[in-house]
């Protein structure tokens, strides 16, 4: 996108509800790397997986093993496996493709969040935030935890052991804390309870670097752009910060280390805070000035153009949205309920938002109209005008006023074959095999439903007492034959079976003219009259047809009006 020549008042963001999804009580989603499928936690322990593009659901996942609430949901790379953390403590990482459960492990403390390894295909190492204890390392193949270093103090490793003395704000010691993996997971970027962002080397536990927050509040989340060149942080303070990547996208642990032998000449908490400066460098912070309100579930756009982040507060769903310079350009309100969750598409300018009964609510650009993008001497008129022609705009053009033929060369090979590569993918593996759609298998009919319907055919043909072959084939196919020797005793056959209370076809309302015949042949009985010549002939034909075309009983007259 270049946001120099959009037009200010009509950005690149969405603007309403455009549809809302409902499946029990969600709590928590995140879309797929290609936004094609949209996984969503339940509160009965199920996850749900939504095909983004016809808003039907693809898969349920459900371990019976689990009944708790889902508190988050996050995507392999390649979108082959799924992890999901649970209030029971639970982890369980799936199978996608095969709906199949892969690995559960259970914590010490209830997993706030859990986030795979972003540099492989089929992770098998998370990063956890439990509930009330520091980050954690999980190996979901072993079950074997490592807990990161949420602090620091003047030791020689920078590491500060947990302790449970109260700090000096007087907060917990394990206030929930914030974490996230770098773009390729070489680096873990901890949000602590003082204010500190630290930059951790997860294989070797060890804290490498330290950036000090403003203000010295809480950081509730942390999170990086997609394309890792930024970090967002959302403090206690009610203010979003965004920090720039000074360091490289790969190797970034590498060049850690060559920060390390350059700041030799300092040593503990102000070598940290030295290294620290060279990955991260304040950018833009976010508030209300207003009404000064903490922020929900805060994040980038897929581009990372825009900041989005909902309101916390009781009763409302309000989201509102930043461009990256730090202006306000749009406040979307919803329904009167409560924001829990919140996720802006990877690739178009939707976002969807959890409320806190349960819905999830997809968000769009309202779209108008514009004929004239596509002629621009198209005019578009308010009301109907009458249109004038002129003298000479029908005429043939002569020849040497005609258009002058196109200059390109009909010759030149197009080529349409290879495929350019999206920026917004260039990582992407060539030769790893992607997971945008999920396999739709049709579903079979309940088979108590089918032997319900077959039974209820067959009592209809015991009761017509058929003993015809139709009748057998009639019966398996869910039909009822009526058995009668003339239409008249067909139609009183289906009046029977309709006052016994079953329908067994819709029937027609007669006419005006029809219910008005059947009444009077019903009050006066037709008399059989002698034939007194021509024309009396010809009366009684036409009274005998009438009475062989309408011989309907009163009771099917009343029943039919009726």
């Amino acid at each position: 996108m270049n946001a120099p020549i959009i037009d200010p008042l009509q950005g690149d963001f969405p603007e309403v509800i455009e549809e809302y999804l409902e499946h029990g009580v969600m709590k928590c989603i995140a879309f797929n790397r290609r936004g094609t499928l949209l996984a969503a936690g339940c509160s009965d322990g199920s996850c749900i997986i939504w095909d983004f593009e016809t808003r039907g659901i693809a898969m349920e996942l459900r371990d019976k093993d689990c009944v708790a609430a889902i508190t988050s949901v996050c995507w392999s790379k390649f979108g082959h496996r799924i992890l999901v953390s649970a209030a029971d403590k639970s982890l369980t990482l799936w199978d996608v493709v095969k709906g199949e459960k892969i690995t559960r492990t259970t914590l010490q403390q209830t997993p706030l969040q859990a986030r795979l390894h972003p540099g492989s295909s089929t992770p098998s190492i998370c990063l956890a935030c439990p509930l009330s204890s520091a980050p954690m390392i999980v190996d979901l193949n072993t079950g074997s935890t490592a807990v990161l270093p949420v602090s620091l103090s003047d030791t020689s490793n920078g590491v500060t052991p947990p302790s449970r003395n109260k700090f000096s704000d007087g907060s917990a010691p394990f206030t929930p804390t914030a974490a996230c993996f770098n773009k390729y997971g070489d680096l873990v970027y901890v949000g602590n309870s003082k204010g500190e962002i630290l930059i951790v080397d997860h294989k070797n536990i060890k804290v490498r670097g330290v950036v000090p927050v403003s203000g010295g509040a809480v950081i509730k989340n942390i999170v990086f752009s997609r394309n890792g060149q930024y970090l967002l942080t959302n403090s206690n303070d009610r203010t979003i910060r965004i920090y720039e990547n000074l360091l490289p996208l790969k190797d970034g642990l590498n060049a850690l280390n060559e920060s390390n032998n350059t700041s030799d000449e300092l040593d503990g908490i102000e070598k940290l805070k030295a290294i620290g400066s060279k990955c991260l460098a304040l950018f833009r912070e976010f508030q209300d000035s207003i009404t000064k309100m903490h922020w929900k579930a805060p994040c980038f756009s897929g581009d990372g153009e825009w900041v989005v982040g909902g309101s916390a507060s009781k009763g409302e769903h309000k989201i509102y949205i930043w461009d990256r310079a730090g202006h306000l350009v749009k406040i979307l309100e919803g329904p009167k309920e409560a924001l829990i969750d919140l996720a802006w598409h990877p690739v178009h300018p939707i976002v969807v938002s959890v409320s806190l009964i349960g819905l999830v609510y997809i968000w769009a650009k309202d779209y108008t109209e514009n004929w004239s993008a596509f002629a621009p001497d198209f005019k578009e008129l308010e009301e109907n005008e009458e249109y004038v022609e002129r003298e000479d705009e029908f005429d043939l053009m002569p020849e040497t006023e005609k258009v002058k033929e196109s200059d390109v060369n009909e010759d030149d090979e197009v080529d349409i074959v290879t495929v350019e590569k999206d920026s917004a993918f260039s990582d992407s593996d060539v030769s790893e095999e992607e997971i945008c759609f999920l396999p739709a298998a049709p579903c079979p009919d309940v088979p108590e439903q089918q032997d319900k319907c077959v039974g209820s055919s067959s009592k209809l043909v015991d009761s017509n007492h058929s003993g015809s072959p139709f009748s057998e084939e009639a019966g398996q196919n869910g039909h009822a034959i009526n058995h009668a020797s003339s239409p008249v005793e067909a139609m009183d056959n289906s009046a029977a079976e309709d006052t016994g209370g079953t329908h067994l076809k819709r029937r027609r309302k007669p006419s005006e003219k029809g219910l008005e015949l059947q009444a009077e042949k019903v009050r006066k009985p037709i008399k059989k009259l002698k034939p007194s010549g021509k024309s009396s002939k010809m009366k009684n034909k036409s009274m005998v047809e009438q009475e062989t075309s309408i011989c309907v009983s009163e009771d099917d007259v009343n029943d039919d009006y009726h």
